[in-house]
């Protein structure tokens, strides 16, 4: 899985620089858990820097069915896109209450022409192409509980706290339809998939969280299957 490049860290560092020099060109927001950032198909020319908490990104097809597209912490950008052009083609929401400073992309765009964030902005992209590259490829070359398998890996590592040394915690409930779109498979397939995962001790539910996840052991069955 791709790492968090030093390169990656450094523009954040920059970003975040970048705001403090000029503070008027960022707004800081408080987003209640549960609402949305964006809409799809919306029009909104800002990048997002999240402070504190986290915030999803999603799209739905017109029968209405929704596709978890990446799940952002404190430190992240989203919404860059904005760059391109105005209409969102995703909907961002808060999974918590969250702290996120809201750019103009017209005021990084004058900003960028800072060699430092300029070369780190394009490397932060470069990860963020890297990371949908490897999501495809796992889509491809993956069965779908091996897929289920790699999306609670990664998201272990973004948003999981260290429970143990083996043990990464996801706080967050993140249903199973909303796994389902990010695997590729039916509802029910996922259900099943965590049974096995159960017995197979690679997942622990929790009465008071969502899910324990062993990375060694979830790391491990993906290099034996692949």
């Amino acid at each position: 899985m791709t790492p968090l490049s030093t390169d990656s860290t450094l523009f954040k560092d920059n970003l975040r620089a970048f705001i403090n020099h000029d503070s008027s060109g960022a707004s800081p927001i408080k987003v209640p858990r549960r609402t949305n950032i964006y809409n799809c198909g919306q029009r909104d020319g800002n990048i997002y820097l999240v402070e504190s908490g986290q915030i999803k990104t999603q799209m739905y097809t017109r029968c209405g069915k929704q596709c978890l597209l990446s799940i952002y912490t404190a430190g992240d950008v989203f919404g860059e896109l904005s760059l391109l052009g105005p209409e969102r083609s995703e909907t961002a929401t808060a999974m918590r209450t969250s702290a996120v400073r809201r750019i103009p992309a017209t005021r990084l765009r004058a900003g960028l022409t800072d060699g430092n964030l300029l070369e780190g902005f394009i490397d932060c992209l470069a990860l963020r192409l890297a990371e949908q590259q490897e999501v495809i490829a796992t889509m491809v070359t993956m069965d779908s509980e091996q897929r289920l398998a790699s999306v609670l890996l990664r998201l272990a590592r973004k948003i999981g706290t260290r429970h143990s040394p083996q043990l990464r915690c996801i706080e967050e409930r993140i249903t199973q339809e909303e796994l389902s779109g990010m695997v590729g498979t039916t509802r029910s397939r996922v259900g099943y998939f965590l049974k096995r995962f159960r017995d197979a001790g690679l997942v622990q539910p929790t009465s008071d969280l969502f899910l324990l996840v062993h990375e060694q052991r979830m790391a491990d069955y993906l290099d034996v299957a692949s």
